[in-house]
């Protein structure tokens, strides 16, 4: 389930320009494309705006079309050159008059901005709500009003825009108002809130309202902005600083009127109290998706997950038999709705999601005891069985292809690894077997429930141990060469390696599981129980003692980080970790309220003033809303939005 879209801050300096002149309005009716629209503000239209027609890409964006709105807000824009399959089209438009209040006169800060993809609408309304979805969406592309980027992520980035809104009146998107979303959680509160603050500065309604906007958006490292799409960009880009500057600009600019009970705000619904960040959460299921685990992205950033439960089963009674889902990158299930896919011996993904150069998925069963392939389609590659090498599989949970093709896996259930060169399950191997047969029992490699595991950049595997405190690793050309390193927290789940090579690692337990829980989990482990059953026990102890859980980093050393492991106090069940472009590292909450967790990683000139490795960057409950509850993977895609998948429904 996608149940959070959180944009990051721009990764490295973007360099915008102008490159000349191509068309203009003149020639519209004879050009390859051809946009009428409307610039609007507070509700009304907005005459004498300056509207650019801009085609973004990787390089400098290009100037395609210009020309000035009418009394009436309207404009017509013709650009000759067809845009390439690489380029994101985009409008900007910049100041004029707002008829809310003509007596105002020309205002110089309005700057909105609509992004359209690669297929622009027709007719397309700017204004605060295309503004507000368009930064959200692309903030880490935007430097003012350049956009620049990678081909896939402007792609994904200007698909996600319509799901807040419609460019074509400027009103509501579909997904923030279906019943997903309007009704269980608070992102239509959040975006219309926030369009209206840009509104009382377009609009100008009081002289000093632009000072205000600039100054409840200033970022806590930098000069105030200057427009309204500055201004956008900086409270995306800091959405957990101070979001109450923001939220008090509610009463400044459209105060409730005395014996009302309603403001007289242009976007409806606004906030009642200010939010812990002004992130957009929104929820999607579908395709055959429920109790979401791992969380992949292939190469066109479609998202594969693998789903706990069949969808209308009992959940807690029926764990492990579910399926394979897939979405689009703006959250559109592609997989059957009620089923997903099916097949390749599949049944009951875990935590063992990946996808190859290929686009081939790799999956493993805990139930099937599998490890299973199918292609970018959906359609099994592996046999009907699956892979189970002759029954020597048992509990199957993490599954990661590195970048020279192989596949390792780790067996839960026979505290083993299983590896497959180039993908090939005919030259299937099994490393780190104990001597006796007996999981746990005299194995080489110290396993005790593997559950994630990682390459780094020197190609050494780490492995997290889900019924111990340790870590083990060992270089891929030579799993004989065995390390354990202590990560001083408990039942570790996910892992991640940032871009200097240093592990973290969820202790979904922290170092406050009782003896008396890791003895019982051991004596499941050594007696072969389902994972349902241990994962009960490990539940029970989790919701019984609120705020157990940290993250550990260790150095490419395997040294602990000083103040490893951290919690910031918005760790709660720990259980998957990712890294952004920025080193930041993101993690999902297996507890109740679920919630995502910001740190700062280790990289620190990326992270807001004052803050070192481990400090929080989200507000002190972490990142909420979007109806996340118990959550297992936190995966970022190639946009920089961040996917969360709900596993337990509450």
């Amino acid at each position: 389930m996608k149940a959070a879209i959180v944009k990051r801050s721009a990764r490295g300096a973007l360099a915008g320009g102008i490159l000349g002149l191509l068309s203009v309005a003149g020639g519209a009716a004879d050009a390859a494309v051809r946009i009428d629209g409307q610039v609007q503000a507070g509700g009304g239209p907005v005459a004498g705006s300056t509207v650019t027609l801009w085609a973004g890409s990787a390089g400098e964006p290009k100037q395609l079309a210009q020309a000035k709105t009418a009394d009436d807000g309207s404009f017509a824009l013709g650009a000759d050159e067809t845009p390439g399959p690489a380029e994101s089209l985009y409008l900007v438009a910049k100041g004029g008059v707002p008829s809310v209040n003509k007596g105002a006169g020309y205002n110089p800060a309005l700057s909105f901005l609509a992004v359209l993809g690669g297929t622009p609408p027709a007719d397309v309304t700017i204004n605060e709500m295309t503004t507000v979805a368009s930064v959200w969406t692309n903030a880490q592309f935007l430097d003012g009003a350049a956009v620049e980027g990678p081909a896939l992520s402007l792609s994904i980035a200007a698909g996600n825009v319509p799901n807040f809104v419609d460019l074509s009146t400027g009103g509501w998107g579909g997904p923030i108002q279906d019943p997903l979303n309007s009704g269980q959680t608070p992102t239509m509160a959040n975006f219309a809130t926030l369009a209206d603050a840009l509104a009382g500065c377009a609009t100008r309604v009081t002289p000093n309202a632009c000072d205000m906007l600039f100054q409840a958006a200033k970022p806590p490292k930098g000069d105030a902005p200057a427009d309204t799409l500055t201004a956008a960009e900086a409270v995306a880009r800091n959405s957990a600083y101070q979001p109450e500057r923001v939220f008090a600009l509610l009463d400044s600019f459209y105060p409730v009127p005395k014996g009302k009970h309603m403001r007289a705000a242009p976007f409806m619904p606004t906030l009642s109290f200010a939010p812990s960040a002004w992130v957009l959460p929104l929820k999607f299921t579908g395709g055959g998706n429920a109790g979401g685990a791992k969380v992949m992205f292939d190469s066109e950033g479609n998202a594969w997950v693998g789903a706990n439960f069949l969808v209308g089963w009992q959940g807690h009674d029926d764990l492990w038999n579910g399926n394979l889902s897939k979405f689009a990158p703006n959250g559109r299930p592609l997989s059957p709705m009620t089923t997903g896919f099916t097949g390749g011996g599949m049944l009951g993904p875990g935590f063992g999601t990946a996808i190859d150069a290929n686009d081939r998925v790799w999956v493993t069963s805990t139930s099937g005891q599998t490890i299973s392939v199918f292609d970018k389609d959906g359609k099994p590659l592996s046999p009907p069985d699956g892979y189970n090498f002759g029954g020597k599989l048992k509990t199957m949970q993490g599954v990661i292809v590195t970048p020279n093709g192989d596949v390792w896996a780790l067996d839960f259930g026979d505290d083993k690894v299983v590896y497959l060169p180039q993908g090939d399950p005919a030259k299937a191997k099994f490393y780190c077997q104990s001597t006796d047969g007996a999981p746990n029992k005299d194995s080489p490699c110290k396993l005790s429930g593997p559950f994630g595991l990682a390459i780094d950049q020197q190609d050494r595997i780490w492995i997290t141990n889900a019924i111990g405190d340790t870590v083990t690793r060992f270089p891929a050309n030579d799993p004989t060469k065995v390390e354990i390193f202590p990560t001083g927290g408990g039942s570790g789940k996910g892992m991640a390696i940032d871009s200097k090579g240093n592990a973290w690692i969820t202790n979904t337990i922290g170092s406050g599981l009782t003896l008396e829980t890791k003895l019982r989990l051991l004596e499941l482990k050594l007696t072969g129980a389902a994972l349902s059953a241990i994962d009960q026990v490990a539940l029970g102890d989790l919701l019984s003692h609120p705020g157990l859980g940290s993250v550990s980093m260790l150095r490419p050393d395997g040294s602990p980080m000083p103040g490893s492991p951290f919690n910031p106090g918005s760790i709660w069940g720990a259980w998957a970790v990712s890294i952004d472009g920025d080193d930041h590292a993101w993690i999902s909450n297996f507890a109740p309220g679920g919630g995502l967790t910001e740190l700062c990683g280790a990289r620190t000139e990326t992270c807001p003033p004052g803050l070192k490795t481990g400090d929080p960057i989200s507000p002190p409950g972490g990142y909420k809303g979007g109806g996340m509850q118990m959550l297992v993977d936190a995966s970022i895609d190639p946009a920089g939005d961040v996917w969360v998948s709900n596993n337990w429904q509450d």
